[in-house]
């Protein structure tokens, strides 16, 4: 028995027809999106423009600005410390990356099951999320002193260390304390994540003789693709933001051991009163943000596109 296979006309050989628009299912019309245009150029593009303006000026935050032209630029980009801060920037960003996904990943797996026990182990694990920078920041400071915090408390010499006074220390102990403040959010994002792949899977996979382990790799982390992604772009981006906890943990310090860049840029804007500069500082990190999100957000795009391909 022949059957014959009808083409359409004016179809092309390895193309799929593309579907007939559905009638009464228009988008949503462009003016809903007017009044959040609106808020962000607002509070947004505004203050950005007023910002990128102002790196083009010398400025103590008293005076009349003067116009420098590219002397902010010229100076930031020509000074090596704000190499040292960037490179900062990029060492916590890729270390607190690496900190925090694959802890953050077990948990969210962890808390996203069912048992009474796991749902007071979330509980636990969030509290870091309700506190604020400032005061985890003060607690460890105190926790980590070297005359009166843990070492006194249990006695264990090898705590007795200048953990914040020691420069290559005091990097690592911030990476740390960033880590358990922010590890609760991304622990959410993956349970949430978690909770959504269908229980189907992991039955099938039972009966074909699959352990927990072989299912974490083969069905949980392949499910798990895209909130990995949207968990990377919010750390690694996020990463250019820290300011508060490590302003009130170091101070930057010892020396300019842990002056990242949204540091050095407050610094150079309230301490050493040039706004100028401190704007050149703001353009930069926004530009680096700009970057790393759109670079994500590509690399997302591509490996969506090459698993619809292998498909």
């Amino acid at each position: 028995m022949t059957v014959s296979a009808t083409v359409l006309p004016g179809a092309r050989a390895g193309k799929r027809a593309r579907p007939a628009a559905t009638p009464g299912r228009a988008g949503p019309h462009p003016l809903m999106a007017a009044p959040a245009l609106a808020f962000f150029s607002v509070f947004a593009l505004l203050p950005l423009g007023g910002v990128a303006v102002l790196s083009l000026m010398k400025w103590d935050g008293i005076a009349d600005p003067a116009w420098t032209g590219l002397g902010n630029w010229a100076a930031a980009l020509g000074d090596p410390a704000t190499y040292h801060a960037l490179w900062l920037s990029v060492q916590v960003m890729a270390a607190s990356w690496l900190f925090q996904t694959p802890v953050s990943l077990l948990l969210g797996v962890l808390t996203a099951g069912r048992g009474r026990y796991r749902a007071v182990l979330g509980v636990l694990y969030f509290l870091p999320l309700l506190l604020s920078s400032a005061a985890i920041a003060i607690a460890f400071k105190a926790l980590l002193d070297p005359n009166f915090g843990m070492s006194r408390a249990f006695g264990a010499s090898w705590l007795a260390q200048d953990w914040l006074g020691d420069p290559t220390l005091a990097l690592y102990v911030v990476i740390f304390v960033i880590g358990w403040q922010f590890m609760p959010f991304h622990t959410l994002l993956y349970q949430a994540g978690v909770r959504q792949i269908p229980a189907q899977l992991y039955e099938a996979a039972q009966i074909d003789g699959a352990g927990p382990v072989r299912q974490f790799f083969h069905i949980t982390l392949p499910q798990l693709r895209y909130t990995i992604v949207t968990s990377s772009t919010l750390m690694l981006v996020g990463s250019l933001t820290y300011f508060d906890l490590v302003f009130v943990l170091t101070g930057g310090g010892p020396g300019n051991a842990t002056r990242f860049l949204p540091l050095d840029m407050y610094l150079n804007g309230f301490s050493n009163n040039d706004m100028g500069r401190a704007s050149t500082l703001a353009v930069l990190l926004v530009v680096a943000g700009l970057a790393l999100s759109l670079g994500l957000a590509r690399f997302a795009r591509f490996s969506r596109g090459s698993q619809q391909d292998g498909a």
